[in-house]
């Protein structure tokens, strides 16, 4: 599976070829650079290593240094993995937007979520709350009310949808589509809404 890596930038609106307004992410993608080939002969599948985004040697493990040096290049903030993915590319070749995308084409994102600390079951689980404020309820419009039976089970199950902490976590958006490439800024506009925060990274596969 084709893809690269990207880094958020936000939100904005164009026209389309119909004349419609749709609301678009611009997403920088790439360059990137493989710093590994893996085959099946030595490594039991093929797959294509894809390094991005700027990196302080100070702030990278000697390891990794050692490993960006290998493909000719500086240290990345950013490392993914495509599987079965058919590019013609060696070990510290860079890869492009033009070489994986094209106007039209359907995309998978995976991205972290924005993280929105501890929440209660109104705002985690859309829940309505116990109810009116009559017959002696007292500051509890936004409680979850009863976790559990009585004396039997005498527990409460697991999975109960309780307050907690809220987003922060891996997400996948599916069937985005690419309205437009600009590749001489490397920036790729897709319609809808991308996980994460402005400046987050994103893989985007195709």
């Amino acid at each position: 599976m084709k893809g690269l890596i990207g880094k958020k930038v936000g939100m904005t609106s164009i026209f389309d070829d119909a004349g419609s307004h749709i609301a678009v992410t611009v997403v920088e993608m790439g360059p990137c650079v493989v710093t590994q080939v893996k085959t099946t002969d030595s490594d039991g599948y093929s797959a294509i290593q894809l390094a991005y985004g700027e990196r302080k040697d100070k702030n990278t493990t000697q390891p990794l240094q050692g490993h960006f040096k290998k493909a000719n290049t500086t240290s990345k903030h950013k490392v993914a993995e495509f599987r079965n993915c058919d590019l013609p590319k060696s070990l510290g070749d860079t890869v492009v937007i033009e070489d994986v995308f094209t106007s039209g084409d359907k995309v998978k994102i995976h991205g972290t979520s924005k993280g929105k600390g501890f929440q209660g079951v109104v705002r985690r689980h859309g829940f309505a709350g116990v109810g009116g404020q009559t017959h002696g309820q007292h500051d509890r419009a936004r409680h979850a009310g009863s976790i559990g039976a009585c004396s039997f089970p005498s527990r409460v199950f697991k999975g109960m949808r309780m307050g907690g902490r809220m987003g922060g976590g891996r997400v996948t958006v599916r069937n985005l589509k690419v309205v437009k490439i600009l590749a001489d800024k490397n920036l790729l506009l897709i319609q809808g809404a991308v996980p994460g925060h402005n400046g987050s990274y994103i893989i985007v596969e195709k």
